[in-house]
């Protein structure tokens, strides 16, 4: 028998169009930073409506870029979610600073803004909230709270371009920038568009992006001035920097991407709705939001399991759609779960909440390559597993 075709749960997207860009960036001068880059961070900027956008090689090293920008350092404490990927606390500890976790909001996912307040300290010093699966967090709460107590805030929106937030009457882009002092973005291959990898900060201050600049580029400073008094060549080092530069060819495949993001967000958002249709009735939890405040970019799509109904266990039911080809995956492991965490002092249950999401999550493909059998194959082999594990 022919095994079926596996659908991962996240793909790239990538058309002739995307190679031709990548392919005419190579027949030019520059590989590294080039003319590109700027435009990338140009294009990006104006589509979230942000004045500054900084490039950087993955993510996690624009998430890095944006707490050394906010001056995270040994001593500081910053709040973060436990439901990320590890990349989002990671960047606090390169820093030498401490991630705290505030547990999440059952409803939504995303970090409960009532979580963040019972956890400051005297030492916190930023926050680091996370739009999970696409959805916008709430910055009008988590921005009272920082203007309060004088914090910095950088949204990790690694999974949220092209999410939409209501504010004053208005739909903004994610990016914008309007509560959090810097929007992070990510562009890995199972992100709403890619560049192979690649990162992002946008933020509404210079002096911020200034700073990630010079410390995506080995903490390099060049100036008229400098140049005046020491010749062209010269230029100093004053603070400590990272090899982070994204190159031309990545930022040209960038722009072609970006190009078809409308696109690529409206057929994530149509297998969503028919996923959440489809799926109604069968005892599943689905992450809920107001619409009125936030359109959803819909990076993952995930499910939890009802499993006091099911003969069966998480594991089981995941092993049983993967074997039929269907790539299910959990998203995510809380943070500090893992060993290097738990070493840092961290321990299992410190947020509940996020104990029971993870204990009964899966997240079901999603990318814009998926065809309508694709997905109507994932709805029938979901309904069809579940059926098969219902308690007697």
């Amino acid at each position: 028998m022919t095994e079926p075709r596996r659908l991962p749960y996240g793909h790239q997207f990538v058309g002739a169009a995307d190679i031709e860009a990548v392919g005419e960036a190579l027949r030019h001068d520059w590989i590294t930073q080039g003319p590109r880059v700027a435009d990338f961070e140009r294009a990006i900027a104006e589509y979230c409506g942000a004045p500054h956008a900084v490039a950087f090689s993955s993510g996690t090293a624009a998430l890095h870029g944006a707490c050394a920008a906010a001056g995270l350092g040994p001593g500081d404490e910053a709040i973060t979610s436990p439901l990320t990927f590890a990349a989002t606390a990671n960047a606090v500890v390169y820093c030498g600073a401490r991630p705290v976790f505030a547990d999440i909001d059952a409803s939504t996912l995303n970090i409960d803004p009532a979580e963040i307040a019972r956890r400051l300290s005297p030492r916190t010093r930023a926050v680091l909230p996370v739009d999970f699966a696409g959805l916008p967090v709430d910055l009008d709460a988590i921005g009272r709270l920082a203007r309060e107590r004088g914090l910095v805030v950088i949204e990790d929106a690694a999974h949220a371009l092209g999410a939409e937030v209501q504010v004053k009457g208005a739909w903004e882009r994610v990016g914008s920038a309007g509560a959090a002092d810097m929007v992070v973005f990510s562009f890995h291959p199972v992100k709403h568009i890619t560049t192979g990898e690649g990162g992002m900060v946008l933020t509404r201050s210079a002096d911020l992006a200034d700073r990630m600049r010079s410390f995506r580029h080995h903490g390099i400073r060049r100036d008229a001035a400098l140049a005046e008094r020491h010749g062209a060549w010269y230029y100093e080092i004053d603070q400590l920097g990272f090899n982070y530069r994204l190159t031309d060819f990545q930022c040209a495949l960038g722009l072609s991407q970006l190009r078809q993001l409308t696109g690529f967000v409206a057929r994530r958002t149509a297998i969503a709705e028919r996923y959440r249709r489809e799926l109604a009735g069968h005892g599943l939890g689905v992450q809920e939001w107001d619409a009125r405040r936030f359109k959803h970019a819909w990076h993952l799509f995930t499910i939890q399991l009802p499993l006091s109904q099911l003969r069966g266990t998480r594991r089981q039911i995941f092993d049983a759609l993967t074997a039929r080809g269907v790539g299910v995956q959990v998203h995510y492991i809380p943070v500090y779960h893992h060993p290097f965490y738990q070493r840092l002092g961290h321990r299992t249950g410190e947020c509940p909440v996020t104990e029971r999401y993870y204990a009964s999550a899966l997240t079901l493909p999603l990318y814009p390559g998926m065809t309508d059998d694709d997905v109507s194959r994932v709805i029938d082999t979901v309904l069809a597993v579940l059926k098969e594990h219902r308690g007697a």
